[in-house]
């Protein structure tokens, strides 16, 4: 196979989901021991290709991240404001940075060996198969899931889906539903706790990213240059698709179906490799 057709469907794998609760690096694991693009050149390329599923978000929720900027400067005169309910200007970026923050300093601290230890199937089955169950429990106790918009966050409830987005740097257990069940027990709605873990996820994963493009100097060469543009380019495309029929879905529907899809692949995976 050629790598030009990897590039393209690992944009599409990258793409539709990064923000679906299944996982990305799940699966672009998987789908890299499958297409047998493998090893630091794969893991870099990953990583990058992430830039555009970032890009979609920021295209798409323009408006939301705009409003992170307003009255930064009233806030310098008064920075109690930065305590306040809401996600418009510095009270929105420091909940950002508590929801975000955690993951950043663990992942900073013990990226290289998760890369070392966690980065394969056999690990990616498990951490779908937990993320999976932890998706059911919450949606068996409802009363976890409110009414609530982003807008009612306050920085305690803050700080409780930046700890539960910890778990997502087990490669299989998804930044996305991470960062949704955090939402859903701290009193946020499916689609507001789905909108919120789209803008939560730009930090972190712009971070991996603009880390890793530093490294791929030294790991690409001018032909694979390329393959990462065309990586990109796909992978934009294909979330702005997906990112739109996601919040029409959850609006309507549980997280279920996505839970028994990760049970599924999970199975299928541990049957492979046993």
């Amino acid at each position: 196979m050629s790598e030009t057709l990897i590039a393209i469907i690992l944009g599409i794998v990258e793409g539709i989901t990064e923000y679906l609760p299944i996982s990305s690096t799940g699966h672009l694991i998987l789908f890299g021991d499958l297409l047998e693009f493998q090893g630091e050149k794969a893991k870099t390329f990953d990583v990058v290709i992430q830039l555009g599923a970032i890009l979609s978000v920021v295209w798409l929720y323009w408006p939301r991240f705009m409003a992170l900027l307003d009255g930064l400067g009233a806030s310098v005169k008064n920075p109690q404001t930065v305590l306040s309910p809401g996600m418009r200007g510095a009270a929105g970026l420091f909940k950002l940075g508590l929801v975000t923050g955690p993951a950043l300093v663990l992942g900073a601290a013990f990226g290289k060996q998760i890369k070392e230890h966690l980065f394969n199937s056999t690990s990616v089955a498990i951490a779908l198969a937990v993320g999976a169950v932890l998706i059911l429990l919450v949606e068996r106790y409802g009363k976890f899931a409110g009414e609530q918009d982003a807008d009612t966050l306050t920085w305690k409830k803050s700080i409780v889906i930046g700890c539960v987005q910890c778990l997502a740097l087990w490669p299989g257990m998804s930044r996305s539903a991470s960062a949704i069940i955090g939402g859903m027990v701290v009193g946020l709605s499916r689609k507001a706790a789905a909108e919120f873990s789209f803008l939560a996820a730009v930090p972190i994963l712009a971070a991996a990213a603009l880390h890793d493009l530093f490294k791929a100097a030294a790991v690409f060469t001018a032909d694979d240059v390329k393959l990462v543009v065309i990586g990109f380019v796909v992978s934009f495309f294909t979330a702005l698709l997906t990112v739109k029929w996601f919040i029409g879905m959850v609006g309507q529907w549980s997280l279920r179906p996505f839970a028994y899809y990760r049970l599924v692949v999970a199975a299928v995976v541990l049957w492979m490799v046993a």
